[in-house]
């Protein structure tokens, strides 16, 4: 689960049984990791917590990216916001490729030597670049990475082309972002007419022309199976990357605890065979992304 500044939240998702918190220094400037600490207060053993590295969070020199300099800094500003002694699994949020690999995993090395850290995981890069710092870290010794934040949804599979292939031939968690596809998916937004949602206001974009003919065709069929299974469209694309092998879990970001309960159904859903290519087939994954 993504915190989005909402204690209760948090809490409630606790209470349900969710035990994997994802955040990142960036969020907010650093609002998102206080939020989570507040909410996890004396909770940090019973927990997975994570957070990420790479945003900017100074304008200065090493204010931002994976110098050395940079990740060591942060993760002990996360950890103090946090108000923990240590994260579970600390991640790069993106690829810098203005620092020397080895630097960067030699950094997060030292925190997992340091007790700070536990795990380092990585987000969003072309294959070549994952596959190349699994190489380093296996030749230099360091710590691998354990796991990957793909986006990846219904409408948003290029993935498939790309990182998750590396992951399951290595063994590698997938803990994809976006799951809903920036809230296209929870069945918000019309075709023709657009709708209520973030996405129909960010932006001068028309959220009926932000996604190709091919996205609308997959909602219709999410909309579809919904109706069909008596459930609603956000637990039907969940259940969907849930049936995937290679995926751990997705993140969600609820804003509320009425949405919380709308991702929390997907675990009460089943799909056969036939309904998940049902699902995948008005999109032909491609990489890089097209759309």
């Amino acid at each position: 689960m993504r915190p989005v500044g909402r204690v209760d939240v948090i809490r409630t998702a606790i209470d349900r049984g969710i035990d994997f918190l994802d955040t990142a220094n960036v969020y907010s400037r650093g609002g998102s990791e206080r939020t989570v600490g507040e909410a996890i207060d004396g909770m940090c053993d019973e927990l997975v917590v994570a957070t990420t590295v790479r945003g900017e969070m100074a304008d200065r020199q090493n204010g931002s990216g994976l110098s050395r300099k940079h990740v060591l800094e942060q993760a002990r500003a996360s950890l103090d916001r946090l108000g923990t002694d240590y994260v579970d699994l600390y991640q790069i949020h993106r690829w810098d490729d203005d620092a020397p690999t080895t630097e960067t995993l030699s950094a997060l090395d030292h925190l997992v030597g340091e007790g700070l850290v536990h795990y380092v995981g990585a987000s969003t890069m072309p294959a070549w670049k994952f596959t190349k710092a699994l190489y380093e870290a296996d030749v230099n010794n360091y710590e691998r990475f354990v796991c990957q934040q793909p986006e990846y949804s219904l409408v948003r599979r290029h993935e498939e082309q790309n990182l998750l292939p590396v992951c399951e031939d290595q063994g590698i968690g997938v803990i994809p972002w976006s799951p809903l596809a920036g809230g296209f998916l929870a069945g918000k937004y019309d075709r023709e007419a657009g709708g209520e949602g973030r996405l129909a206001e960010d932006g001068d974009d028309p959220v009926t022309e932000r996604f190709p003919d091919a996205h609308w065709d997959v909602l219709d069929v999410v909309r579809d199976l919904a109706d069909e299974k008596d459930t609603s469209p956000v637990a039907v694309s969940l259940v969907w990357l849930l049936h995937k092998d290679v995926v751990t879990a997705p993140i969600v970001g609820p804003k509320s605890v009425e949405q919380l309960e709308d991702d929390l159904e997907a675990v009460a859903v089943e799909l056969s065979d036939e309904e998940v290519e049902y699902l995948e087939a008005p999109i032909d994954p491609v990489w890089p992304r097209q759309d």
